[in-house]
């Protein structure tokens, strides 16, 4: 008899997870080895466990799904990440690949199209949804010498520049310096760039800017 595929999931709403179990749980072929609720729990646990599949939210506390996909793989390459998200948009896409995922899958997808991408990923194929593998085609054939969509279209110009700067290292003190503007400003771009970006912290505001090429200048 063939093993099981070993699954963890990692996801920040309980119900969500608890949703998984259920529905993975009537599954022959499929054993939940373990959960997290968020992305540092999430390589801990998964680095000890070593699951064949883990389904990966993008959105958790501490640190993304993103990171915590680049995390593991560091650790183990051989680990499949099967990235389940409410998110579709490219940036999300792209960041996750670029990290390593070898699906991308959203979570208002049929529960026999979640359970055919666990097995795709686990022989070693890439999946993912219908939309989703529309605008990995259309992203790479981008890739042609043409000029580049540029990163962030959602940022303003000033906010991107501003993440730009971020990106750079530098602090708000030092931007509202460089632009002539009052540190308040600053801050109040800064939290509309982490809204749009749907990231945490600085750190991690860091980590999708350096990704997508910004702060690699120096000033």
């Amino acid at each position: 008899m063939n093993e099981k595929i070993r699954v963890f999931i990692a996801d920040d709403h309980q119900l969500v997870r608890r949703g998984l179990r259920a529905v993975l749980a009537v599954e022959p072929d499929i054993d939940v080895v373990g959960e997290a609720a968020t992305g540092g729990e999430t390589v801990d646990n998964v680095v000890q466990l070593t699951p064949d599949v883990v389904l990966m939210d993008l959105q958790m506390p501490d640190i993304s799904g993103i990171e915590a996909t680049r995390q593991i793989l560091e650790s183990d390459p051989s680990i499949r990440i099967l990235v389940l998200t409410l998110f579709d948009d490219d940036d999300s896409v792209f960041l996750a690949l670029r990290a390593g995922a070898r699906g991308y899958v959203l979570k208002d997808a049929e529960e026999s199209e979640i359970i055919g991408a666990i097995r795709a990923v686990d022989s070693g194929s890439a999946i993912f949804s219908p939309a989703i593998a529309n605008r990995v085609l259309t992203m790479f054939q981008g890739f042609d010498g043409r000029e580049a969509r540029p990163a962030f279209p959602e940022l303003t110009a000033r906010e991107r520049e501003i993440l730009e700067l971020i990106a750079a290292g530098m602090s708000n003190p030092r931007i509202a310096g460089e632009l002539s503007l009052s540190v308040k400003t600053i801050g109040n771009h800064v939290s509309n760039i982490f809204g749009k970006l749907q990231v945490a912290d600085r750190a991690e505001a860091i980590v999708r800017a350096r990704e997508a090429g910004l702060g690699r200048g120096s000033r």
